[in-house]
């Protein structure tokens, strides 16, 4: 039987182009799962393989601006691919990356990064580990910090309607100088942040969201989800952050403060946090969070000279390097890296590496000393792996604090 791979061109196509992923997670799209869905993406983003115009798989990608260390760059969010289990081992995912990152090129998106449920898949389509992030556990009695902190702001539960302008002038000021995070579009917030479906609940209870102002000016909010258990009368149960955002690291600090206050409850939970984050410094004892490194973020450079001449190169002695990318064999070459320009070249390479490395090293999640030490890049020239990381500067590890 032959596979064919197009864009979806109706609702009800995407609505089936989705039950792949939905296997997988056991269950369904519902009315309500279609009606948030559209509202975000795009139907012909999304891609379906058939097998008899019967539709077996999908993948789809959201249309992002992507802040990238120094500046911005439109990307396209890769998410809800899938393949039914009675079409694995069939090339089926291969085509629709072929189908998928072949668009991505034509609509200009220099790069395309997702979430990956599955660590060892995308690395073959040249996707590279770009971040990462971390999950605590942390026991309201270890919850301390190390140094006197005193609340200045107010602190107050506001409603989905009320939140959407605060909530989101401070997350774009965060997003704006943090590499990895996205622009939200006003359908975004409302149909994915804010919004409480009951599907999302996943055994917790409604969502919270609170509004931190310092003199009335909005400087950090967070959602939250109690879980509560009891045992012998005493509260087993945890506080589960979903989104804790400060413009300020006071406001941080206040908000983090609030978060791990909340009475009637025995510990805090929070998943998505960047390896920089400030609680490791604020906590007395920041072991007892039982902080757990995964990998974040996955990345691809879809146009390599474009994708490089978006970010920051800082000023240094230029090197060049000899791209390998059998996948979007376009990319293959040679590029000599400076601060006044990223530019196609035929002189010598100083490293030579597979366009996922550069996938890397993009964002600030890694380094080219680091990728050299892991046998992932050849170092072709003594020191040039030193020299291209000075070009590659980064202010912060990169974060997103959300899965799309």
């Amino acid at each position: 039987m032959s596979i064919v791979v197009t864009p979806c061109t109706s609702v009800d196509e995407v609505a089936s182009a989705l039950k792949p992923i939905s296997h997988y997670f056991g269950g369904t799209p519902t009315p309500e799962d279609m009606e948030r869905w559209t509202r975000t993406v795009r139907v012909e983003r999304m891609h379906a393989a058939r097998e008899d115009g019967t539709i077996v798989a999908g993948a789809g990608a959201f249309e992002f601006e992507l802040t990238v260390p120094g500046g911005t760059v439109p990307a396209a969010g890769v998410t809800v691919v899938g393949v039914l289990p009675t079409h694995r081992r069939r090339g089926i995912l291969r085509a629709m990356m072929r189908a998928q990152l072949d668009d991505v090129r034509e609509r200009g998106e220099p790069v395309a990064y997702l979430w990956a449920s599955e660590e060892t898949i995308y690395g073959r389509f040249g996707y590279g580990m770009a971040s990462l992030c971390g999950e605590i556990d942390l026991p309201k009695g270890s919850s301390g910090f190390a140094r006197e902190h005193t609340s200045r702001g107010r602190i107050r539960m506001v409603g989905e309607e009320e939140a959407y302008l605060p909530f989101s002038e401070i997350y774009d000021r965060v997003r704006r100088v943090t590499p990895g995070m996205f622009s939200r579009t006003e359908d975004w917030w409302r149909a994915r942040r804010l919004a409480d479906p009951e599907s999302q609940r996943r055994g917790g209870g409604v969502l919270n969201r609170v509004l931190l102002t310092f003199d009335g000016r909005p400087e950090g909010y967070a959602t939250y989800r109690m879980n509560q258990s009891m045992e012998a009368g005493v509260s087993t149960g945890f506080v589960s952050v979903i989104e804790a955002m400060g413009a300020t690291g006071d406001a941080t600090r206040e908000i983090w403060r609030f978060l791990l206050d909340i009475d009637w409850c025995a510990r805090a939970k929070a998943s998505l946090l960047p390896v920089d984050h400030p609680l490791f410094l604020l906590l007395a004892r920041p072991r007892l969070m039982k902080y757990r490194v995964s990998d974040g973020l996955w990345l691809r450079l879809v146009d390599v000279r474009a994708a490089l001449a978006a970010r920051r190169i800082a000023s240094g002695d230029p090197v060049v390097l000899e791209v390998a990318d059998p996948f979007c064999p376009w990319n293959e070459g040679r590029y000599r890296i400076a601060d006044e320009s990223v530019d196609r070249t035929s002189h010598e390479p100083d490293l030579s590496l597979e366009v996922g490395a550069l996938g890397s090293v993009y964002l600030g999640g890694f380094t080219f000393t680091e990728l050299a030490r892991a046998g992932r890049i050849g170092e072709i020239r003594p020191g040039a792996a030193a020299r291209a990381d000075a070009l590659f500067p980064r202010d912060r590890a990169p974060w997103c604090p959300e899965i799309f």
